[in-house]
């Protein structure tokens, strides 16, 4: 029978700070710590991003990435890309997430995105919740991105990385306005879906979509049509 390794238990202060957990978990031998996290799991338009941040030098000012501004956001986006240890990210388009559905699609990108990493880390902190079948032991943290360093720069990385892939849907399908709400489900998007239907970026299986009451989808002859 195979002995479970089973590290003996570390207390992680309230007042450790961002850093608290990495440095508990290190002091275990069990670094290096990669923090994962999902952009784009509440849109009903446009990829689930997924990604994994093993950080190196400290950066301050990390939060999680919904409480910060796009410019504080995209500053910090540079510097975890400077600095860290390893950065992987992987895009699970609309197609997969209605083939799959959406919390098969967070957990497979999660176990994907730790596998891309060129680094093996020695333990993994999820947002949100477990992930089974990742590489190293792991937790899944409850608001994750506001307690550790790493699952607040992977959430970084996650929400500018999916931004700047929706003002590219933008600059496709302008009626929809997905520079300005990213895909989510805001009124005025559902009023562009009542309008002009969903386009192949939607996620059909979402039921803003279904109830959208278009008939065919856009094509992409007809994209460039109109604005919001």
């Amino acid at each position: 029978m195979t002995a479970v390794f089973r590290p003996r238990p570390s207390v992680v202060r309230r007042d450790s700070g961002f850093y608290g957990y990495e440095r508990a978990l290190e002091r275990r031998g069990l670094g290096p710590v990669a923090g994962v996290d999902e952009a784009g799991r509440g849109a009903c338009a446009g990829p689930l991003v997924v990604a994994a941040v093993v950080l190196g030098a400290r950066i301050d000012g990390l939060d999680d990435s919904k409480l910060l501004t796009a410019s504080r956001r995209e500053s910090l986006h540079e510097r975890i890309t400077a600095t860290a240890r390893a950065v992987a990210v992987v895009v699970i388009p609309p197609a997969e997430i209605d083939a799959r559905g959406l919390h098969r699609s967070n957990i497979e990108g999660m176990r994907r995105a730790v596998a891309r990493l060129p680094c093996d880390p020695g333990y993994v902190l999820t947002d949100g919740f477990p992930v089974p079948g990742l590489p190293a032991p792991s937790l899944g943290m409850w608001k994750g991105d506001r307690v550790a360093a790493c699952v607040a720069a992977a959430s970084i990385v996650a929400k500018v990385t999916r931004d700047e892939m929706m003002i590219a849907l933008h600059e496709r399908h302008p009626r929809y306005g997905f520079a300005v709400h990213k895909g989510y489900g805001t009124a005025d998007h559902r009023r562009a879906l009542r309008t002009y239907g969903p386009c192949p970026d939607h996620r059909f299986s979402f039921s803003t979509v279904a109830r959208s009451g278009a008939g065919e989808v856009m094509g992409e002859n007809e994209v460039g049509a109109g604005t919001v």
